[in-house]
């Protein structure tokens, strides 16, 4: 295993302020409490939005932290989600940790090479033959693409799940595989681990 890695990103500072934003904010709520002519439905809203970019910017952050001991390509992996989420490139990427994959995989087709964010982003070039199905990284290595996970039956709030977003959920329920997922459809990004998926940074 390699050393976790979780202090060269500038999140780690927008987390920090994001952090700070958000107890500036309940601070003034407290103190505005006392007056009652002071509403606070509309702070309360801004609370929500503030909360739900902090999710994000900590799920973004956390996913280096869990990428850099297993692999010392997680910047290429970032740099290709990125690219991905950019160009709405659908997209399924598991990285392999402790427990082995093969068994709860249906094995796809063979790559074995050095990961790198362009050959990621080929794969996932529509029209590719093997952009459908999810790619293997074990280490610094891309071990296959195409292969096809086990789908989640869980139901997340009202809307439905896709058929990545599942089997980025199925195979976390059954493994400690970290599974980046980036939708088609609307070029958000976001990474399944134990059973949760996380929203992760996407460009605007």
């Amino acid at each position: 295993m390699l050393e976790v890695n979780c202090d060269t990103s500038s999140l780690k500072a927008e987390l920090l302020q994001e952090l700070r934003g958000i107890s500036v904010t309940l601070d003034e709520s407290l103190h505005a409490l006392k007056n009652e002519n002071d509403c606070l439905l509309g702070t309360f809203d801004h609370i929500r939005t503030k909360f739900s970019r902090l999710e994000t910017v900590a799920a973004s952050f956390y996913l280096q932290c869990y990428l850099s001991p297993y692999t010392e390509k997680y910047l290429d992996l970032s740099m290709a989600v990125q690219h991905l989420s950019k160009s709405r490139q659908g997209a399924l990427i598991v990285v392999e940790r402790e427990d082995p994959l093969d068994l709860l995989l249906q094995a796809g087709i063979p790559i074995g090479a050095t990961m790198s964010h362009s050959l990621l982003e080929s794969i996932f070039y529509p029209g590719s033959p093997l952009h459908d199905g999810a790619v293997l990284i074990r280490e610094n290595q891309i071990i296959s693409a195409a292969n096809v996970l086990p789908l989640s039956q869980v139901v997340v709030g009202e809307k439905k799940l896709g058929t990545r977003h599942r089997a980025a959920l199925g195979l976390s329920e059954k493994s400690d595989a970290l599974i980046v997922v980036v939708s088609e459809e609307t070029g958000k990004a976001s990474f399944a681990m134990q059973g949760h998926l996380y929203p992760i940074i996407s460009p605007s």
